[in-house]
């Protein structure tokens, strides 16, 4: 099934339970605008030919907002149903971007950090050309195949093609956080994979459904794709959650381990020998699709689409998936998951970190000024005030790391974590009421679309666009 379809479905599927016109539902399907370009890149000494698109899925709100995809398999229909899961995303999360997505149909591993420089540059050349970018049109972001370094390249052309405008630097996100970037972007969406399964994993009534008790400490967890999110949601999973990583997966195969996996170790001994197999004390799995196999507790798929299809769908035996990556289970497989009982927590909400601080970065950006900046100093000095007065009123002394702790004012990371969390358990508990108080959404995806769908609607309704 094409992910686009999937997309659809889920969509057609939510649709049914609300109460939206019918006109009011096509326009939300719809993609508004799409830009299919072919542009010239030097490379080398000859000249190659590169396809690439900018899909702005709806204008409800704007600016629109979405990452850049550096795939050769990249095209259209991919970018349009990643532009749609946009749309949907940010409205579920109360972010106030349209949807979009770009995608430049290349391997960022055949060129050189200077032709991706050029192709990245040309490409934003592009997009200013056509108008499909600006602090108030449309704000890519990173995605497979790229980062900051690529955003870094994106606001200087930007720059130097719109010269003197005060906010140019909220023309992208993701960017570095010594060129107008914020603190808290790499790990953004892994962090918000773990606070989303944090809460899944705290609901009693769903876990009592897997048959399992609440809460996260020792919990298994298997990952497909040891990229940023996949990464960082290992990391933060087990550092901040107790959970115990049994397999890893990339490219080059899957390793597992009864003991458990040190992500950075393994990540070294992958750095060191150009494979994560054979990593001392895992086994080496015969094919990397095997690790979506792995009974555990949660499976993250945190690599790209229609990874979990109808011919392996009967063979999960994870009692909740977390959609780290977008579209990792067709719409058909879905369906097959939910008659196992499979908890599916869907990717419109699961990695909706990514876009949330993005989103503070925009910010940011507008402000001119970091967070944190204007009431640090000010926190700090009231609560180390509030420590002296109980030191003094109760005659107990605090030790030093004790007051550090305790007076400290919050840094902008500190700030933007306390955001994404907000942002993520809000999210959440709207998705957990909405499908408890209608009793016929039985799954977390379709209150979630309900969720959006009904968000989008009353954006159009409120512009006048259907009377």
């Amino acid at each position: 099934m094409k992910f686009y379809e999937s997309v659809q479905r889920n969509f057609d599927k939510a649709a049914a339970f609300t109460n939206v016109p019918a006109g009011i539902l096509s326009q939300i399907k719809a993609c508004n605008s799409v830009y299919y370009m072919q542009f010239p890149v030097k490379i080398g000494k000859e000249y190659q030919v590169i396809e690439a698109f900018r899909v702005q899925h709806s204008h409800h709100r704007l600016p629109t907002k979405g990452g850049i995809r550096f795939s050769h398999k990249v095209d259209q229909e991919e970018v349009m149903a990643l532009a749609s899961l946009m749309t949907y995303k940010c409205a579920l999360v109360d972010v106030p971007f349209g949807g979009a997505k770009g995608g430049v149909r290349i391997s960022h591993r055949d060129y050189t950090p200077d032709q991706l420089q050029r192709i990245t540059r040309r490409y934003t050349t592009e997009l200013v050309r056509r108008n499909f970018i600006g602090p108030g049109i449309d704000v890519p972001a990173p995605d497979y195949g790229t980062g900051s370094r690529e955003m870094a390249w994106i606001y200087d052309t930007y720059q130097v093609l719109k010269g003197g405008e005060i906010d140019n630097a909220a023309c992208v996100t993701g960017k570095p956080v010594n060129q107008y970037g914020i603190r808290g972007r790499d790990e953004a969406t892994g962090r918000g994979v773990y606070y989303g399964i944090r809460e899944v994993f705290q609901d009693k009534m769903l876990m009592k459904k897997v048959g399992l008790d609440p809460g996260t400490e020792g919990k298994t967890m298997v990952i497909q794709g040891l990229g940023n999110v996949g990464y960082h949601t290992g990391t933060i999973s087990h550092q901040e959650g107790g959970f115990k990583i049994i397999c890893v997966a990339e490219i080059e195969g899957a390793i597992y381990s009864d003991d458990g996996l040190d992500i950075d170790a393994v990540l070294a001994h992958r750095k060191a020998t150009g494979s994560l197999m054979d990593f001392p004390g895992a086994k080496n799995l015969s094919q990397r699709k095997k690790a979506l196999e792995i009974e555990c507790d949660v499976l993250v798929p945190a690599a790209l689409e229609n990874q979990i299809r109808t011919d392996n769908a009967n063979r999960i035996k994870a009692r909740v998936i977390a959609e780290a990556a977008n579209g990792p289970v067709t719409a058909d497989a879905i369906e097959i998951l939910l008659k196992k009982g499979i908890i599916i927590i869907p990717d419109v909400y699961i990695n909706a970190g990514g876009v949330t601080v993005s989103y503070f970065e925009w910010l940011k950006n507008l402000s001119h000024m970091r967070f944190g900046r204007i009431q640090k100093r000010f926190d700090q000095n009231t609560y180390g005030s509030l420590v002296d007065l109980v030191e003094k009123q109760t005659g107990k002394s605090i030790n030093d790391r004790e007051r550090e702790m305790i007076a400290r004012g919050a840094d902008e990371i500190d700030l933007v974590r306390s955001g994404l969390e907000e942002t993520m358990v809000n999210a959440y508990h709207q998705m957990r009421e909405l499908m408890y108080k209608r009793t016929k959404i039985k799954d977390l995806r379709t209150a979630a679309f309900v969720n959006a769908i009904g968000k989008v609607a009353s954006d159009y309704m409120n512009m006048g666009v259907f009377p």
